[in-house]
């Protein structure tokens, strides 16, 4: 009898952690979450300043879901910012451009890839989805998820440099390192 509580007792542990394993949800590698009761200040965008405009007939009609002249703009002041003319946006490519479109277009482009991607990293996350304890302990697993596809800044700096590109923006060899004179 004892025997069979036993028994009964390990299979029910035994089914509870299985069922705890398993899971359809995606998974969350990253792990972070709010600490306080605070506004999340990622969602508040400051407006541009109200003025008053000189000719009030020159407002826009409003429009239900419509924008608001004291909406940001980043893309216009950003352009602004560079020395561009914002009004010159118009969503379409400039005609500048179209050769370098053409060019990254030539083997052509698979118009659901961001599905194929989205699919396929969703896949990738589920087993590299962290050991158990790190699930437990909601530890962020990103990194070592993601460590077989990270490049190797230095050894890749050191290929291009043995093939006698110029990396002005790198930092010195180790070997043009050594041959610096000491300053103590």
């Amino acid at each position: 009898m004892r025997a069979t509580i036993g028994r009964l007792g390990i299979a029910v542990a035994i089914a509870a952690l299985v069922a705890g394993c398993g899971s359809d949800k995606t998974p969350e590698l990253m792990n972070l979450r709010k600490t306080g009761q605070g506004p999340d200040e990622f969602s508040i965008l400051p407006t541009k300043s109200l003025q008053m405009p000189e000719n009030l007939a020159a407002l826009p009609v409003p429009t239900p879901g419509g924008t608001n002249i004291t909406d940001p703009t980043p893309a216009a002041d950003a352009i602004a910012a560079l020395g561009g003319k914002p009004q010159q946006i118009t969503g379409k490519l400039p005609a500048a451009d179209s050769a370098l479109l053409a060019r990254a277009d030539r083997f052509g482009a698979d118009p659901a890839i961001r599905q194929t991607l989205a699919a396929e990293d969703l896949t990738w996350r589920q087993h590299h989805n962290g050991r158990l304890l790190e699930r437990l302990m909601r530890n962020s697993v990103y990194a070592s998820a993601y460590e077989p596809m990270a490049l190797d800044q230095r050894a890749e700096l050191e290929r291009w440099r043995s093939a006698g590109v110029p990396t002005p923006g790198a930092p010195p060899s180790s070997v043009a390192q050594k041959a610096l004179p000491r300053t103590n």
